[in-house]
C-alpha cells in the first residue's frame, strides 16, 4: 500500500513540474523574442535594480514622450506631461566615452543581437564577433537604436551595473526597466543627453 502512495505522490510532482515547465514556456519563444513576465520565470535576466524606477516631479517644458538622459545623477527620464516623468536608474559611458546631444529613437528591437563594432573590437579581441539575442547577450531584452550613431539604450545582463560608469557610451537599464521603457516610446521620440 506505501509503494502505491509513493507512486502517486512521484506521478503527481513528476506532472506538476512538466506543468510548470510547459507554463514558463508559453512565454519563451524559440529565440526569446518577447518575455511578457520580465525574467519572472528565471529566464531572461536582468533582475531588479538597485535604483526603483518612479514617477518624480519634472518641471522642465518638454513634449510628453520625450527621454531626458542625465548622466551626471545616473538616470533617464521618460516625460509624462504635467510637470512629472518615469525616472530610471542607468547604466552610462565610463571615463571618456560619456557624450551629451539629442538624437531620436531609430528603430526598436526585441532580444537584439549583437555585433560589437570595430573599435570595440580592437580594444577587446576577446569579445565575439557576433552575438544572437537572448538572456547572456549584453543589449538585454530590448534596445532602443539613437539615430544612425553606435549608441543605444538597451537591457542588460549585469543589472549590478545600473548606476555606475561602465558601458562604451550606451545607457543601460535592467531588462525588466527596458521592457517597460520600451512599451512606453515611440519611433522618432527625441532623446536628449545631458552630462
Amino acid at each position: 500500500m506505501v509503494w502505491r502512495l509513493l507512486v502517486g505522490v512521484v506521478l503527481v510532482v513528476s506532472y506538476v513540474a512538466v506543468a510548470s515547465t510547459d507554463a514558463a514556456a508559453q512565454f519563451r519563444p524559440s529565440n526569446y523574442g518577447n518575455d511578457p513576465m520580465g525574467g519572472f520565470f528565471g529566464f531572461g535576466g536582468g533582475g531588479g535594480s538597485p535604483v526603483q524606477r518612479t514617477t518624480v516631479s519634472f518641471p522642465a517644458s518638454y513634449k510628453p514622450g520625450t527621454i531626458v538622459i542625465r548622466s551626471g545623477e545616473r538616470r533617464l527620464y521618460l516625460v509624462l506631461g504635467n510637470g512629472q516623468a518615469l525616472s530610471y536608474g542607468i547604466g552610462v559611458g565610463r571615463d571618456g566615452f560619456g557624450w551629451s546631444g539629442v538624437k531620436r529613437v531609430s528603430a526598436k528591437r526585441e532580444w537584439p543581437d549583437w555585433t560589437p563594432p570595430a573599435q570595440m573590437l580592437r580594444r577587446r579581441p576577446d569579445l565575439p564577433r557576433h552575438m544572437a539575442g537572448g538572456p547572456d547577450n549584453p543589449l538585454g531584452a530590448r534596445a532602443l537604436y539613437l539615430g544612425s550613431s553606435l549608441y543605444r539604450i538597451h537591457g542588460s545582463n549585469e543589472p549590478e551595473t545600473i548606476g555606475q560608469a561602465v558601458s562604451s557610451g550606451c545607457f543601460r537599464l535592467t531588462n525588466d526597466d527596458v521592457i517597460d521603457l520600451y512599451a512606453r516610446v515611440q519611433m522618432g521620440a527625441t532623446v536628449i543627453v545631458q552630462q
